[in-house]
């Protein structure tokens, strides 16, 4: 699902009253008429809807699809595991060896298969990340990055070969700065670093 999260703050005996804000609430001037999910934080009350979407990430993992789901599940705060599918009688692996792991990270579809070595990756397709904070990108950074390699420019590979971007979100602003000088000092400061530093980046653009 592709989802669509609505933050509203309410009173815990005014749940019905989200949902009637929800039923109100249009996005595109398409009514969407039912919440997949409330969840419930105190008084605050995330309204998760969503839509079915065609396009999902499908990675091939040669014997170890269950561990890489749950390697990416348990580094990712709001994702989940969906559903385990098993080769039975027919084959081709091994009756009741996993042949495909489902799984959710941050909303995004997800799926592993159990493939053969001659599926390998490239970083020619890479899964890139955006960061609010310091300590998201250093989080994601050293859990992602773990028994695989960083490489320059916030990119790394994981020890299943997948890879990704780490960028904080600030990144594309201090790069399309009015004044080329700026951006240039970004851009230069970037190339230096493996994982992205947002104080240094900073510094960067507010050189004078």
């Amino acid at each position: 699902m592709q989802w669509l999260e609505l933050t509203v703050q309410a009173h815990p005996e005014a749940v019905e009253s989200v949902s009637e804000l929800l039923n109100r609430y249009a996005r595109g001037g398409v009514a969407i008429e039912e919440a997949i999910e409330l969840i419930d934080d105190g008084q605050e009350y995330r309204v998760l809807t969503g839509q079915p979407v065609k396009v999902h990430a499908y990675l091939p993992i040669d014997g170890k699809a269950e561990e890489a789901m749950n390697f990416y599940v348990s580094i990712f705060k709001n994702s989940k595991v969906v559903s385990v599918s098993r080769y039975g009688d027919a084959g081709p692996g091994p009756k009741g060896s996993v042949m495909v792991a489902a799984f959710q990270l941050e909303g995004q579809d997800f799926f592993a298969l159990n493939g053969g070595p001659q599926f390998t990756f490239t970083p020619a397709i890479s899964f890139f990340v955006n960061c609010e904070t310091q300590q998201e990108v250093d989080e994601l950074w050293e859990k992602l990055s773990a028994g695989g390699k960083t490489n320059r420019c916030g990119w790394l590979n994981d020890k299943y070969g997948v890879s990704w971007q780490i960028v904080p979100t600030i990144l594309p602003k201090l790069m399309q700065a009015k004044d080329p000088e700026k951006s240039k000092r970004v851009m230069n400061a970037m190339l230096q670093m493996d994982k992205l530093d947002i104080a240094r980046l900073q510094q960067a653009y507010d050189q004078s």
